[in-house]
């Protein structure tokens, strides 16, 4: 495919180039990868990130869109996790409330005793062998009471409530009547992963940007492919060129690909042993409706817990707990979907839904340890850090973790890294607000100053949405608009000139970095083939595309989509293979 060739669409790569050195190197640019490289940016430490693909593209970007303290972990004893993890939980409710805020989760629950004697033996004995038997209300109130226990001192979200039968089908009318309770507890929303863990991003490459030489590089389309005469081997994928790079310190944050990395540098390892989640996303208003903006959070029949959740005007359904192999493409299967439709009518049975309303599906796997014969929905959650060395240079590989905890895994992994460069800690980052998240309004009177003071002559409503699409960094887009913006056609909501910002700003190469990253188009099921051609013009320019670039990016996004996605390109819009 041809490529642009543009001094601002390969700098980041040509930083490298130009300095081949840096205290630490870190591979792999998922949300841990980057919160990791914001955390040494920040203590003035030289470090630079590379990703094979785009940024945020692997494991991270198939998250569950929820910032969690992961009530469930309190069965595997993970007492540890899950108290870090609503602390977290909490840090990033107050630090990044342009993507973060409370969501309102009910458990429906069928029984009343279940699982009170399974849950300790569990606990004390199987360590998650054999088949879970399903929580009762008893033991859901025992975990939600040391879930709030857990919660006490962050003031970020209420505590949970249980309600019987006739008031949980008052609320939610459409529920399974077969039900004896519902609890009702909050965790958070995410609704905008990927944009978040961009602004982390940003967020580093600034703290290294005010020195007299940049000191946080980072750069995606970049892999690390060998290790020779002490410097790692590094190519640019967009071009092929390889050159050596060396550090004091080589991370690799990976993800599912640790090992496979760890045995490109020559260093093999067998530390991970991930498992499959998929997700579909439906276009379903009814079932949208029955949710009452809650997300429904419980257990199939099979004792995986399992969520229906609203967001985006369209409703996600999910996941799944399969061992995977990290060498395979992670695609949503069509046992998967079935799997999707047998567990809705179990909490709303009244409601029919089929493939034809599916317009999204995604994959991913979890960067779990080896685990042996342990229920993969057992697996234990938690972190740990791995040191190494590799022809005298000292490595860290990162062997598991989660979206919620990446500021406390990073901050670990920092001190880590700061211990082994000698160096140590100038600023914490647990008060640290993220990028568009600094000032962001949090009342409709200030909400209103805002738009007004930022606005730059634009309509109102638009700048709200922009306001509430970036948070604060919306400044920067708003600036890059002309008078009369000009409004996508195929692809409503989004601006010709606000998509041409992205890619001049965000490091974006190719038309699916754009479409699955930076905005939700793909996500609520939006995209035709007219607007592929339509989103691929508005970006060209900055890009420096021709129109053979252009059509070929728009066949490699329909590929993604078709083969990744399990999605075709119709005339409305997305839809399922079947």
């Amino acid at each position: 495919m041809p490529q642009a060739n543009t001094p601002s669409a390969r700098a980041s790569v040509q930083r490298l180039r130009d300095r081949p050195e840096a205290d630490v190197l870190i591979i792999g640019g998922g949300i841990n990868g980057i919160a990791t490289f914001r955390e040494l940016a920040l203590q003035g430490v030289d470090v630079a990130l590379v990703d094979r693909d785009d940024f945020v593209s692997g494991a991270s970007s198939a998250s569950s869109h929820m910032v969690h303290g992961g009530i469930r972990y309190l069965e595997n004893g993970e007492f540890r996790l899950v108290q870090e993890a609503v602390q977290e939980r909490n840090r990033l409710i107050r630090n990044a409330p342009h993507y973060v805020v409370p969501l309102r989760t009910t458990i429906p629950i069928f029984k009343t005793f279940s699982g009170v004697l399974t849950a300790p033996f569990r606990l004390l004995v199987s360590h998650g062998r054999g088949k879970p038997r399903e929580r009762g209300a008893l033991l859901i109130k025992v975990g939600l009471v040391l879930y709030d226990t857990f919660s006490r001192g962050g003031g970020r979200v209420p505590r949970h409530r249980f309600h019987g039968r006739r008031r949980s089908l008052r609320a939610l009318p459409r529920l399974n009547p077969a039900i004896k309770y519902t609890a009702t507890y909050y965790d958070a929303a995410m609704h905008d992963p990927e944009r978040l863990a961009l602004d982390v991003l940003s967020d580093g490459v600034a703290a290294g940007a005010s020195a007299e030489r940049t000191t946080a590089r980072a750069a995606n389309y970049v892999s690390a492919v060998g290790f020779t005469d002490g410097a790692v081997t590094l190519r640019d994928e967009e071009t092929g060129d390889e050159f050596g790079f060396s550090a004091r310190l080589v991370i690799n944050t990976s993800g599912p690909w640790t090992d496979l990395t760890n045995r490109t540098l020559g260093a093999p390892t067998r530390y991970l042993g991930g498992t499959k989640g998929s997700h579909i996303v439906l276009d379903h208003p009814e079932l949208l409706a029955a949710t009452a903006g809650r997300e429904m959070f419980f257990e199939h029949s099979d004792g995986r817990i399992v969520l229906i959740y609203p967001l985006k005007d369209r409703v996600m359904v999910g996941t799944t707990d399969i061992d995977a192999d990290p060498s395979v493409p992670s695609v949503c299967t069509d046992d998967e979907v079935e799997y999707f439709f047998d567990l809705i009518p179990q909490v709303f049975p009244s409601i029919s839904v089929d493939r034809s309303q599916i317009v999204y599906t995604f994959s991913g796997i979890r960067p779990l340890p080896k685990h042996d014969d342990t229920v993969p929905g057992f697996v234990s959650r938690d972190y740990r850090i791995e040191p190494g060395r590799v022809d005298g240079v000292p490595t860290l590989s990162l062997v598991g973790g989660k979206w919620t905890t990446f500021r406390a895994l990073a901050e670990h992994l920092g001190d880590t890294a700061l211990g082994v460069l000698g160096a140590e800690r100038i600023v914490s980052t647990r008060t640290t607000v993220i990028g568009g998240g600094a000032g962001f309004p949090r009342d409709r009177a200030s909400r209103r100053i805002w738009i007004s003071r930022n606005g730059g002559g634009q309509d109102p409503a638009l700048v709200s949405r922009l306001l509430d699409r970036y948070g604060t960094k919306a400044a920067e887009v708003i600036a890059a608009l002309p008078a009369q913006p000009t409004e996508l056609v195929a692809a409503p909501g989004y601006l010709v000139e606000e998509l041409a910002a992205l890619a001049e700003l965000e490091d974006v190469r190719h038309l699916d970095d754009l479409i699955l990253r930076r905005t939700s188009i793909a996500f609520v099921g939006g995209l035709t083939r007219v607007a592929l051609v339509e989103i691929a013009a508005a970006i060209a320019p900055v890009l420096g595309w021709d129109d053979d670039a252009q059509r070929l990016e728009v066949e490699r996004m329909t590929e993604i989509l078709r083969h990744a996605h399990r999605v075709e390109l119709g005339t409305a819009g997305l839809a399922p293979i079947s």
